[in-house]
């Protein structure tokens, strides 16, 4: 539970830290307007099929006793695709170019803390490179997976379990493609960082679960890189060194 806890607590850390940088605030804000103009393009495309998807959830009902209900669910599902639009955008933006911003994102974090960026050898166009091959196994694949079985979960015997846990997936993959930054940018195998984000699952879901609430999920995707950065330098024990590193 402790784990879980810390999760929200490196938000909070995270964007104090931003908000007194102002290389940091200025590239969280070009995140933010970048990803809350998909996000308004992928909610208008979603809400156009509203009734659509409500239909297949849930035909409205003719009596009047549960009318009522009804109301209520078609109110949360559109809460929930609203939400589901705003993870869509941030994922078509890792694609276009958030990916390289999240990186240089986080080594501003990490010279403000260590001091320096450490990195292999081979040079930046090799890292970044490599960042990028990195999206499509751990947050495109997974949490595009996780978010159709959110969306269609419902047709499914146990419906509403599979869509708890399709969340759940979802947003502990999203806070990985953050607090992984730093072992990728260490060029450390795929296998080894997957076994690192296994052992922290209960940190990854308190870490993600803020990003299924609507409108707050922007801002703190924006800013994710920050605080899951301090996260990474924390538990490979270099969090403490404070470093100059002014930017």
């Amino acid at each position: 539970m402790k784990s879980f806890i810390m999760g929200f607590t490196y938000h909070v850390r995270g964007l104090g830290l931003a908000f007194q940088r102002p290389r940091l605030l200025f590239w969280g804000i070009l995140r933010l307007v970048v990803v809350l103009a998909l996000t308004v393009a992928a909610s208008a495309l979603i809400l156009v099929y509203h009734q659509e998807i409500l239909d297949a959830v849930w035909t409205r009902p003719e009596s009047r006793w549960i009318l009522w209900l009804w109301v209520i669910v078609s109110w949360l599902v559109s809460l929930l695709l609203t939400g589901v639009a705003a993870v869509l955008a941030y994922l078509l933006a890792q694609i276009v170019f958030a990916v390289l911003v999240m990186d240089y994102m986080s080594r501003i974090t990490e010279k403000i803390v260590t001091g320096h960026v450490e990195e292999p050898g081979g040079g930046l166009l090799k890292v970044l490179l490599y960042l990028i091959g990195q999206e499509i196994p751990r947050a495109i694949l997974p949490v595009a997976g996780s978010l159709i079985l959110m969306v269609f979960g419902w047709l499914l015997p146990f419906g509403p379990l599979w869509v708890l846990l399709s969340s759940a997936a979802a947003v502990c993959f999203l806070a990985w493609d953050n607090t992984d930054l730093v072992p990728a940018r260490r060029l450390l195998p795929f296998g080894e960082r997957f076994r690192l984000f296994k052992e922290s699952l209960l940190f990854h879901l308190g870490f993600g679960l803020p990003f299924l609430v609507p409108v707050v999920n922007i801002f703190l995707l924006s800013f994710a890189p920050v605080g899951a950065t301090l996260y990474a330098l924390d538990r490979m024990g270099k969090g403490r060194g404070a470093g100059d590193g002014a930017v």
